[in-house]
């Protein structure tokens, strides 16, 4: 099989995904090896979002041929979906502003354990419970950087009181939590600084040295990663990088409600 313990392979060519009002993208192909960064690069609407959700599994891929972890797509999408991890995908993976940054860790250890042994181990209320969560949400916060003494009340901290760096740190610590081989994440420099896009790509390099590999959607890709390409048809074709590979979007957006529609169904599939 095409793994590392944590990261997972990704091989795709020629592959597109339809949505109910066209195409959302086609023809793209990456190749990348575990532990690589990939950089979905191209527009709002250009079916960025799209495309992370096909890789891991969470949207059917209409035409073309992809693997993930060794495993093919569409045909093993639940496989795909369990070995990876989606983090800051409006109308898919949001954080709820009411809660605490605590409450957001505490429910994803609870949705996410995977405790074997004594039943004492599997209760929430069970002494191992507790320090496996515990050392869990440590090593997911040590991770993506997040150090709960900055927040203005630590982990009590609601997420409508986060800096948006912050709260996008917070979102790839739950998708990081339960060890992911692939975790993908949308709008990583979204409304941030220069300097705050800085911080937020050198923490995903640092998850993808450390095995996992990343596929990140952004309106401008670092130079050190793998770029996949997503475009409005009617744009001229850019002339790809050596690492790079290109996409054509359809000429319809597909918008956040149709992403989420479309994740549904997959999920029925």
């Amino acid at each position: 099989m095409d793994t590392t313990r944590q990261g997972a392979a990704v091989n795709a060519r020629g592959i597109g995904v339809k949505g109910p009002r066209g195409w959302a993208f086609r023809d793209v192909s990456v190749t990348a090896d575990p532990g690589s960064l990939i950089a979905v690069e191209g527009p709002s609407g250009s079916g960025r979002t799209c495309l992370l959700l096909a890789l891991t599994g969470r949207m059917q891929i209409a035409e073309g041929h992809a693997t993930v972890a060794g495993f093919p797509l569409p045909k093993r999408m639940g496989t795909v979906r369990s070995l990876t991890a989606i983090a800051h995908v409006p109308g898919v993976a949001d954080l709820e502003p009411a809660l605490t940054a605590a409450e957001h860790l505490e429910e994803q250890a609870l949705l996410g354990r995977r405790v074997a042994g004594s039943l004492g181990a599997r209760l929430p209320w069970g002494r191992r419970y507790k320090e496996e969560t515990r050392a869990r949400v440590e090593a997911a916060l040590t991770a993506v950087g997040l150090d709960p003494a900055t927040l203005p009340k630590g982990l009590r901290t609601a997420v409508r009181d986060l800096e948006r760096i912050e709260a996008l740190r917070l979102s790839v610590a739950l998708a990081v939590m339960h060890g992911p081989r692939l975790v993908a994440i949308d709008d990583v420099d979204l409304k941030l600084s220069a300097d705050e896009r800085s911080q937020v790509w050198q923490m995903l390099r640092d998850l993808a040295l450390n095995g996992t590999t990343v596929v990140a959607a952004t309106g401008n890709a670092p130079k050190d990663a793998i770029v996949v390409r997503t475009a409005p048809a009617t744009a001229q074709p850019a002339t790809p990088a050596p690492t790079s590979t290109t996409g054509t979007a359809g000429p319809t957006d597909i918008h956040e409600e149709e992403a989420a529609h479309a994740l549904a169904e997959a999920r029925r599939a």
